[in-house]
């Protein structure tokens, strides 16, 4: 009779585990979504700004272009959601010399992301991950085709479908190196635009 305790009890917490499971799978849904808007991006100045025996005659001016995209948002949890994403993405940087005068430099990208966004209610959420880009168009020889960064944002959500972002994005690798000021630039965008998220049965 202990035995058969043993073996009912047993059971009944197989059984509750399983409800457990299934509850959690449950919880597990995958919607895709567009994101678009505005990019204001530019190259970081340089080393050379912290040294006295190159003038501070470069300026490296915020270039306003645009982005659109993918996602496909795989929600885990009720606070986690792994978003990965592919994007058009126009970037550059308005240059201004006193010795080379003024250049529009634009590169655009194709970028892939894997974003973890971490969502604190219904409404607000913050975002962050690594991207790779690789160079689709441009009009200046970049240092490389290909650009790794960091993305760290923040979204709101007026509907469960619709909703707003701002990010930061830090490229690491060099995309421009000038010989008027003898230093390597990598990529600073700030991006703001919008969400469209379809519901899927």
């Amino acid at each position: 009779m202990k035995l058969k305790n043993q073996i009912a009890k047993g059971l009944i917490f197989i059984f509750f585990a399983f409800l457990g499971v299934l509850q959690t799978q449950a919880q597990v849904t995958f919607k895709p979504g567009l994101r678009a808007g505005a990019n204001f991006s530019h190259f970081t100045k340089g080393d050379y700004y912290y040294s006295n025996t190159v003038p501070n005659n470069v300026d490296y001016d915020t270039h306003t272009d645009f982005y659109i995209g993918f996602y496909g948002a795989l929600k885990l949890s009720k606070y986690y959601t792994l978003q990965p994403e592919i994007e058009y993405s126009a970037q550059g940087s308005d240059y201004r010399s006193s010795n080379f005068g003024s250049v529009n430099f634009n590169v655009d990208y194709l970028s892939f992301k894997i974003l973890n966004k971490f969502s604190f209610s219904d409404q607000f959420n913050i975002h962050l991950g690594p991207t790779l880009d690789f160079v689709v168009s441009k009009n200046f020889n970049t240092e490389a085709d290909v650009d790794m960064a960091f993305v760290l944002g923040a979204g709101f959500n007026f509907t469960p479908n619709f909703g707003i972002e701002a990010r930061v994005k830090k490229g690491i690798i060099p995309v421009f190196y000038s010989d008027d000021d003898y230093t390597d630039h990598t990529n600073v965008v700030f991006s703001l635009g919008a969400t469209y998220t379809f519901d899927v049965k």
